[in-house]
């Protein structure tokens, strides 16, 4: 009998400027790193991408948006199963999720 192949580590990416996400693979604590984290992972599928909106200081998650946005408006958006939005700003989260649900990006908002 043959053995099934193992099935592969979902891919599950954070970008949050403190939480631990520890169900993640990968985590990013700025939208630079979160930028270049979503690079690494262009030409692949994401399982899961968790968001959170305020990343310290002036940094918000805004970049990696735009970065997603700009992915769907050329044609080629990032393959995502579902984008989590998990901020405690309700202001910030609720832009989030309409621009990328605009992009037919899946997104729910979530706790975490």
């Amino acid at each position: 009998m043959k053995e099934q192949p193992a099935a592969p580590t979902p891919v599950i990416l954070g970008i949050d400027d403190l939480r631990p996400l520890p169900w993640a693979t990968r985590i990013a604590r700025t939208s630079h790193e979160g930028v270049q984290l979503l690079q690494e992972h262009r030409d692949s599928l994401i399982d899961e991408l968790w968001l959170d909106h305020d990343l310290g200081g002036d940094d918000s998650i805004m970049p990696v948006v735009t970065l997603m946005e700009e992915a769907a408006f050329d044609g080629r958006p990032f393959r995502i199963g579902t984008v989590f939005v998990h901020s405690a700003n309700p202001i910030g989260s609720e832009t989030v999720v309409r621009s990328l649900t605009r992009w037919n990006y899946q997104v729910r908002r979530a706790t975490a």
